[in-house]
């Protein structure tokens, strides 16, 4: 009988990228990572953000540096990939977090620029950051790539068209990277967050929330930017090397329930 082998969830020398991490599930996820044993790259639009992420993580005796990143440049995504895989000396893990969203409907004045902003920020620097990270990636004991869609990518809300245009495209580019990466070792997976407590949800009324969990999600709440940020980590482990091109919705069952 073949003996079980090892297998771990730690990340120890492992360089890690994640963006959009001044905040929410970005946050959570960088300060995971850190936990397990990786060198984080704390990144966002506002350093400030960034750096007190940072600051969070070296307080518990962890490794951590802050760059100021806004993925829609692909000067900042090239200098952050550069920058921290010299700080590292190795860079294992890409995040691909950053997000933004707005509720514009498709008639709207505006939605041509709204359209461009989406699609550059959820979708075009996710491709951008990859393909700047390869050539460290290639080079990697255990590769590891998470792009964060939306469950907004698998169905969709009235007037998020854009944003759910993006995130589909994100669950796209996942799959097909997944199978061209997959020589070289890489593993490319999502993750669709459902109905979240972050900043974007931060404005939406209590009762609003209450009333939307119950109706649409199985276990009748919003989630946590922590349950969210535990799969992510957890893909990015060693032992998750046999897990390629996946979608996984963290929803609370938003997905799964019809009624």
């Amino acid at each position: 009988m073949r003996p079980i082998p090892a297998v771990t969830s730690r990340l120890d020398g492992a360089g890690a990228i994640v963006t959009g991490a001044g905040s929410g599930m970005g946050r959570a996820t960088a300060i995971l990572l850190a936990r397990a044993g990786a060198k984080v790259a704390v990144t966002d639009v506002t350093l400030a953000s960034a750096q007190a992420v940072a600051d969070e993580i070296l307080a518990e005796g962890l490794s951590a540096q802050a760059w100021s990143c806004d993925v829609s440049d692909p000067a900042a995504i090239q200098r952050v990939v550069e920058e921290s895989a010299a700080a590292f000396g190795d860079l294992s893990i890409i995040v691909n977090n950053a997000g933004i969203s707005a509720n514009l409907p498709i008639d709207d004045d505006g939605y041509e620029a709204q359209w461009d902003r989406h699609l550059s920020i959820l979708l075009t620097a996710q491709q951008r950051m990859i393909r700047a990270a390869l050539p460290y990636l290639r080079k990697a004991a255990n590769p590891r790539i998470v792009n964060i869609a939306s469950t907004e990518g698998l169905g969709a809300t009235a007037g998020f068209s854009a944003y759910s245009a993006a995130k589909a495209g994100v669950i796209g580019l996942t799959r097909s990277l997944a199978v061209e990466l997959g020589k070289s070792g890489i593993t490319v997976n999502c993750i669709c967050p459902g109905p979240v407590e972050t900043g974007m949800t931060q404005g939406i009324p209590d009762e609003a929330k209450q009333v939307y969990a119950a109706r649409r999600t199985a276990l009748r709440r919003y989630g946590l930017p922590e349950e969210v940020a535990f799969m992510t980590a957890s893909l990015c482990a060693p032992a998750a090397g046999f897990v390629t091109g996946a979608i996984i919705p963290v929803d609370g069952g938003l997905m799964a329930r019809n009624a």
